[in-house]
């Protein structure tokens, strides 16, 4: 797999959800902060944003915003303060009728497609955790992402013959859009500046598309067509630990990935993730996670999906 592909993939949880909200006149509506990734996509109509210790954005017709830490926000129909937001309603409420109106389809009405993807913070790759707190979207930009949201639009009400299984498919899609954007989008971010070098991004593709192979600094540096000193120069500042640090890391968080999602057995997830025995596995976990592997899996079947 590629570097955003795994990262996204590690810390998934469960399936993502989605509603579609229409409404209109005057609102202002608060959503708590989340154990995961928010995301908001405006299909009719423009609305403000304002997250938690943010700046008020304005969402135009098409835009996307993500939210990739879960941060509490306020949506609103026209710009909101501090003092605004703290009398905003919780969403459901306008949801079901009881604040604000549900606006039938009508002249100045704002369609919204709300959503959320559950992710394990326990180990976040650093590509995710480097991202800002809000990460506006807007229409025309992206013409991959604009493609996501027609046709997530069109499914987002579950009706259609097949819906329940194109849904939460397309939601991945449009997470991964999103993701991709966001990075390419982030000039002064180490990580998009690593999948920007030539030598780096050489080297994460090698550990990332198989991580169990017998690495070292030398045989990435010829992956990377580049002399050991060169590849560790460049690789360090970029990735913020060494070539070896870095595979080590993922190796391990692989490891915790399938102990969370799969029965396999330790010896089989040891061998899938480039350790010789299950013991140097469980030996690394501990030192990693401070856990054993057995008690880990045990504390993810027992936390809800």
């Amino acid at each position: 797999m590629d570097v955003v592909s795994d990262a996204i993939s590690a810390v998934r949880l469960g399936r993502p959800s989605s509603d579609r909200v229409r409404v209109g006149g005057t609102w202002c509506v608060r959503l708590d902060p989340y154990e995961g990734a928010g995301f908001h996509v405006v299909l009719a109509g423009g609305c403000w944003l304002l997250a938690d210790g943010g700046e008020p954005v304005f969402l135009a017709p098409g835009d996307a915003v993500l939210l990739p830490h879960g941060a509490g926000h306020v949506l609103a129909d026209s710009p909101v303060d501090a003092a605004a937001a703290a009398r905003a309603v919780p969403l459901d409420r306008i949801r079901e009728g009881r604040a604000g109106r549900i606006a039938p389809p009508e002249r100045g009405a704002v369609e919204l497609l709300c959503g959320k993807y559950r992710l394990d913070r326990s180990r976040v790759h650093p590509l995710l955790a480097e991202l800002p707190g809000v990460v506006h979207l807007p229409a025309g930009a992206h013409g991959e992402l604009r493609s996501a949201i027609t046709l997530l639009s069109g499914e987002v009400d579950a009706r259609r013959p097949g819906s329940s299984i194109a849904l939460p498919s397309l939601l991945d899609l449009l997470l991964v859009y999103m993701v991709r954007a966001s990075v390419a989008g982030a000039a002064a971010g180490s990580w998009s500046a690593a999948l920007g070098d030539p030598v780096t991004a050489a080297a994460l593709q090698a550990m990332h598309g198989d991580p169990a192979a017998p690495w070292s600094v030398d045989r990435l540096a010829a992956e990377a067509g580049v002399s050991r000193p060169t590849l560790v120069r460049r690789f360090t500042p970029l990735v913020g630990r060494p070539p070896m640090a870095y595979l080590t890391w993922w190796r391990l968080t692989l490891a915790a990935t399938r102990l969370r999602d799969t029965p396999d057995s330790l010896a089989a997830i040891a061998t899938r993730v480039g350790y010789g025995s299950p013991y140097a596995l469980s030996h690394a976990f501990v030192r990693e996670f401070g856990t054993t592997p057995g008690r880990y899996r045990a504390q993810m079947a027992a936390t809800p999906s």
